[in-house]
C-alpha cells in the first residue's frame, strides 16, 4: 500500500516535470516599436496601418518571445538626428529613422545566419505607412496571407511566426550559451517536488504503524 502511494506521488511530479519542459516558449517573428523620448513602446498597430510623421523613430527586432510584454526590443542608436543626418529634408517629403535588428544566432531559425543589425533613413511621402517606409530602404519584404511581416531584408528565408519550444530554443544555441545555472542541475522546483513526495511517504508510513 505504501509503495503503491509513493510510485503514484512520484509519477504525478514526473509529469508536472515533464509538462513544465514541454511548454512552448514563444513565437519566432519581426516585432514592431516606436520611439517614445529615450524608450522603446511596442506598437499598438501594425506597420502596414501605422502612419509616422516627419522626425519618427520605429524600429523592428526579430527575435523569439512569448508575448508583447517580454518581447526584445531593438537594439543600437535610436536618434532620428544621427540616423537621418546623411539624408536632407525635401519639400513634400518626410523623413522616418528605421532601426532594423535582425536578432542573434539564437534567435535564428535553424540553418540561417542573422545579418549585422542598421539604421536607415526613408524618405517618402507625408501619407506613407511604416510599411512603405521599410520598403523604401529594406527590400525584399515578406508577408503571410493575413498581412503578418515575416521578413526584412530577405530575413529569414523561410518561416513566419511559427512556435519554438523551449527543447527547439535550446538546440539553436551556440554551445557557450548552452549551459546555464538553470540547466546544470535539477530545478528548484523539481527538487522541492521530491522532498514533498518524502514527507508524504513519511507520513504515510507513520499512519500506517499507528494503525497497527
Amino acid at each position: 500500500m505504501i509503495r503503491q502511494v509513493l510510485l503514484l506521488l512520484l509519477a504525478s511530479l514526473l509529469l508536472c516535470a515533464g509538462a513544465g519542459q514541454a511548454q512552448a516558449a514563444g513565437y519566432r517573428y519581426w516585432s514592431f516599436w516606436e520611439r517614445d523620448g529615450e524608450h522603446w513602446v511596442y506598437a499598438t498597430q501594425g506597420p502596414s496601418l501605422a502612419r509616422p510623421s516627419d522626425g519618427d523613430v520605429q524600429g523592428f527586432r526579430f527575435a523569439v518571445s512569448e508575448d508583447s510584454a517580454s518581447a526584445t526590443r531593438p537594439r543600437g542608436t535610436a536618434d532620428f538626428a544621427t540616423i537621418c543626418a546623411k539624408t536632407p529634408a525635401q519639400d513634400g517629403r518626410k523623413r522616418v529613422a528605421l532601426v532594423i535588428d535582425f536578432g542573434t544566432p539564437a534567435d535564428a531559425p535553424g540553418g540561417e545566419t542573422p545579418p549585422a543589425a542598421r539604421t536607415a533613413c526613408a524618405r517618402v511621402s507625408p501619407d506613407a505607412t511604416t510599411a512603405e517606409a521599410l520598403a523604401a530602404v529594406a527590400e525584399p519584404l515578406r508577408y503571410d496571407t493575413n498581412a503578418l511581416l515575416c521578413a526584412i531584408s530577405g530575413y529569414p528565408e523561410k518561416g513566419c511566426g511559427e512556435q519554438v519550444s523551449r527543447r527547439q530554443d535550446q538546440r539553436q544555441k551556440p554551445a557557450a550559451e548552452e549551459t546555464t545555472p538553470s540547466d546544470a542541475g535539477p530545478s528548484l522546483g523539481l527538487v522541492a517536488g521530491i522532498a514533498v513526495v518524502v514527507l508524504l511517504g513519511g507520513a504515510a508510513i507513520w499512519q500506517v504503524r499507528r494503525r497497527g
